[in-house]
């Protein structure tokens, strides 16, 4: 028997029903379960053939267990190794290098010292910046917003270089992003998973949380080609097995405005009854798939391109 495992937090909907939607497919040898973790010891298999990751993010604990699980032959949604190395900025550059368009970005250290920092730690950085080239740069209006991490969580729309030191100083140890501002006439957020399945879903970022999803573009056919071309091109170099891509639409562009988002939300009351439909039938289909070609004791975990092709030095486009 392979198990399908979701290791999950405080959320519920999306959890209950990719278990009871796995199961009810009756597929031989195969079970989804809650992980359940009761010791872990090094070197040892989780017992499990695939484990959607939904919380590691938030519980380190879970991050390098899951490292374990990999290396004994667990396939798990998403790559834990790959996960703990990226983050937004480096997003972004990669795109810069396979004809994503992103709006222009600049990365900014953090207000206050690192713990157990001092000034002499940054002797190799200029105090102060090159301000006026990086305003320059992005130009204002701007968003600043943590370079890792998400949520919407200390994320400011700044006006003016006065308004950014005053936002600037209250970002603590954080090491934030400065962004350019995409003024868009349609914007949307688009599931893709397995590298190859493609929702995309009208969104509107301004509205609150829980009506995010209640938003009505109508894009062409032409129009969904390009977006579905672009979500699919940003997950093969990154190699998420799970993950959503914002685009925000100016002058006929699409711009991928934020696409690290390796748990993204998954939950009916936010994204409503269709959108949870498609994810969950297309996580539980996908999970299967995983674990039938599953082997056991070897590598089952998904490389992006940015990866694959730096082993073999091999240019990226």
């Amino acid at each position: 028997m392979k198990k399908i495992g979701i290791l999950h937090g405080k959320e519920r909907s999306f959890p209950e029903a990719f278990i009871e939607r796995v199961n009810s497919k009756n597929v031989p040898g195969i079970m989804a379960e809650n992980v359940r973790i009761d010791k872990a010891m090094q070197g040892e298999p989780s017992g499990y053939a695939v484990i959607f990751d939904r919380i590691s993010q938030d519980v380190p604990f879970y991050r390098t267990w899951l490292k374990n699980a990999a290396v004994t032959g667990c396939a798990v949604i998403n790559n834990p190794f790959w996960w703990s190395a990226d983050d937004k900025y480096f997003n972004n550059c990669l795109m810069t290098k396979v004809d994503v368009p992103v709006p222009k970005t600049a990365i900014i250290p953090s207000r206050d010292l690192p713990d157990d920092t001092s000034n002499d730690s940054f002797s190799n950085l200029a105090f102060p910046l090159d301000w006026d080239t990086i305003f320059n740069y992005v130009g204002f209006p701007a968003y600043m917003k943590p370079f890792a991490g998400g949520g919407w969580k200390h994320v400011y729309r700044l006006d003016s270089a006065e308004d950014f030191f005053a936002k600037h100083a209250e970002t603590g140890q954080l090491v934030m992003l400065l962004q350019e501002e995409i003024v868009f006439t349609e914007y949307y957020r688009c599931y893709c998973i397995g590298g190859k399945y493609v929702r995309i879903m009208s969104y509107e970022p301004r509205n609150p949380h829980h009506l995010r999803y209640v938003a009505d573009f109508k894009p062409s056919p032409e129009r969904l080609q390009q977006m579905t071309d672009i979500v699919l091109r940003i997950n093969k170099y990154l190699g998420y097995d799970f993950n959503t891509v914002e685009l925000a639409i100016r002058d006929g562009v699409p711009y991928a405005i934020d696409f690290c988002n390796p748990a993204p939300d998954a939950d009916v009351h936010s994204v409503g009854q269709e959108n949870f439909e498609w994810v969950v039938e297309t996580s539980a289909n996908y999970a299967i798939e995983k674990a039938l070609s599953q082997v056991d004791g070897a590598d089952n975990l998904t490389w992006g391109e940015y990866v694959r092709r730096g082993s073999n030095k091999s240019p990226l486009i």
